[in-house]
């Protein structure tokens, strides 16, 4: 059953915007806390922002003052902007439901591939 579904990966240009989305069951966006999170090539996985319900925010410093995380809970959907693209944003981004308590991830999607022209 999938919980956590991601969309809006594609080519991108440095120096350009990218505009993530992740659509979840209505039980996982009331009760646990968003984030993204993204992997590139080689990589380990890294943290990139999250939303709680209050909703507060935090964002990883590679993409702070770059990136905007919101949530529509009309749509029970989370999204990620990111500006002002550099090649290291090249990643598979995914998203992942956390537990509002000890903040440990329960869900994940099954990622969304962003790929810049160099």
């Amino acid at each position: 059953q999938v919980q956590l579904v991601e969309s809006g990966g594609g080519l991108v240009q440095p120096g350009g915007s990218l505009r993530l989305s992740c659509a979840a069951s209505r039980t996982i966006f009331e009760f646990y806390y968003m984030a993204w999170y993204r992997q590139a090539p080689g990589k380990q996985c890294e943290w990139v922002a999250t939303i709680t319900n209050a909703p507060t925010v935090s964002h990883a410093e590679s993409v702070r003052g770059r990136s905007v995380i919101s949530r529509d809970n009309t749509k029970n959907t989370m999204n990620l902007r990111l500006d002002n693209l550099k090649h290291e944003d090249t990643a598979c981004y995914y998203c992942a439901a956390k537990g509002p308590q000890l903040g440990e991830i329960k869900f994940w999607g099954q990622g969304t591939r962003v790929t810049d022209y160099a």
